[in-house]
């Protein structure tokens, strides 16, 4: 075994990892990058083995709201890029900052597990090509993703026709001739519907709940780019985004959509105007939840019933740390409870990067939150007073950054922040990190 003492094992290098690495690289922070794939992105790489990209898959954010401060996309890219465009972006981010060269590609962790307390090293072990390999590292930042294991629901009943996780959907030829039940309005359900309702014999989108839908244009520019100079008070922000939401998009209920039992931004809203449009046009057909299955029948929850050929579970994603024991993590309801979603209350050489959402976080507030972690590692070393601060910060008990948001209290809500509160925090740590602030 060749021990890697000094050096921090860094697992992904989707674009959480790629953050991890250009910080760490630029910082003199020592690691070792493990990859599943043979190259950089993730699961926007829709050929890496486990990719829950789609061939229709678009951001829902804007490429100037989504992008790498530092690592502008090219001026002929789509405003709103396809996955393609999204990989060629991260395999550019990678070579600009030569980050390959840290990174053992083809390699599963297969388990990471603390030699000792807190700063005492770990033992990563994983798998390639030539086999089984461990070593012993300083540390371990986890940056696998949160989009790569399906949350697939037991629907009551048998149902005799097809039946697949979004995860497992890749291009629109897969509806040819097909009546097809979507389950779920997220995202990518209403994404997906879409392609259903032209290439399927018909399509019925089951929701559970009522969604705000949001349209990627608003007066001619991407919606995520409007407003944002003025910090306005939530029930402000509100009313006048309601406000425009009905100028754009009308009112869903009136297509069949259930109306929303929440409040603005008290879950991710959907951004896609084409649903409605086809909802509108008849093309598409809203039901309700599913009270149970016999054969190819569906029976929903408000007595209706309609045959189909396919079901498509569009319901979400789990947080999956196979290699490491859920205890370690700090666990607590659905999703690890961490500092500002990354950093462990009583270990300093554990990080998890990415287990974060937020509306119009982008890109560059990831990226933030991995040069706040790489920063924080840096100046333990160094024993600077801005660690001993945050360290003793992160120690004494926290809430997660909502900003006072109520959200709903759902498993793919769990880690979820408000971005102003979230940015702000992360962003006042690393001045003082790096000496720019008091500490």
């Amino acid at each position: 075994m060749n021990t890697n003492r000094e050096k921090i094992a860094l697992i992904g290098a989707g674009p959480m990892g790629l953050a991890a690495a250009q910080v760490m690289s630029e910082q003199g922070v020592a690691f070792q990058g493990f990859e599943l794939h043979s190259d950089v992105g993730g699961l926007w790489d829709i050929d890496a083995p486990q990719s829950t990209m789609y061939e229709s898959a678009h951001l829902i954010s804007s490429k100037t709201m989504t992008e790498f401060a530092d690592f502008p996309m090219d001026e002929d890219v789509a405003e709103y890029p396809s996955h393609r465009e999204m990989a060629r972006y991260f395999r550019q981010f990678a070579e600009h900052f030569d980050l390959r060269r840290h990174y053992h590609f083809g390699a599963e962790v297969t388990e990471a597990t603390p030699i000792g307390a807190d700063g005492e090293g770990w033992r990563v072990a994983w798998q390639d090509a030539n086999g089984a390999h461990e070593d012993i590292f300083a540390g371990v930042m986890i940056a696998n993703g949160t989009l790569s294991e399906p949350n697939m629901p037991n629907f009551p009943g048998t149902f005799e026709g097809e039946l697949i996780h979004a995860s497992a959907y890749r291009h629109p030829e897969q509806f040819a001739d097909k009546r097809v039940l979507i389950v779920g309005a997220g995202n990518s359900g209403c994404d997906i519907a879409v392609d259903a309702v032209h290439h399927g014999k018909s399509c019925d989108l089951s929701m559970r709940r009522g969604y705000y839908f949001v349209p990627k244009y608003v007066f001619g520019k991407p919606a995520d780019t409007m407003g944002g100079m003025i910090k306005l008070p939530m029930w402000l922000k509100r009313r006048i985004d309601g406000l425009i939401l009905s100028w754009f998009v009308g009112d869903p209920q009136k297509y069949g959509f259930p109306k929303p039992d929440y409040k603005l931004y008290e879950s991710h809203p959907v951004v896609n105007s084409l649903v409605l449009y086809h909802a509108g046009h008849g093309d598409l057909i809203i039901q309700a939840d599913i009270k149970e299955i016999s054969g190819k029948t569906v029976h929903f929850a408000d007595g209706r019933s309609a045959d189909y050929d396919m079901i498509l579970a569009a319901t979400g994603y789990k947080l999956h740390y196979p290699f490491i024991a859920p205890e370690l993590l700090n666990w607590q309801g659905s999703a690890p409870h961490l500092y500002l979603n990354a950093m462990h209350p009583e270990r300093d050489d554990l990080y998890v990067l990415g287990m974060i959402e937020a509306t119009g976080l982008g890109w560059q507030g990831r990226h933030e939150q991995a040069e706040m972690v790489v920063r924080y590692v840096k100046a333990l070393r160094d024993a600077t007073k801005a660690a001993v601060a945050l360290k003793a910060e992160k120690a004494k008990g926290f809430e997660r950054a909502t900003g006072g948001m109520q959200y709903l209290d759902l498993a793919r809500m769990a880690y979820y922040v408000d971005k102003a509160t979230y940015r702000g925090a992360v962003t006042g740590w690393i001045k003082k990190l790096s000496g720019e602030g008091a500490p």
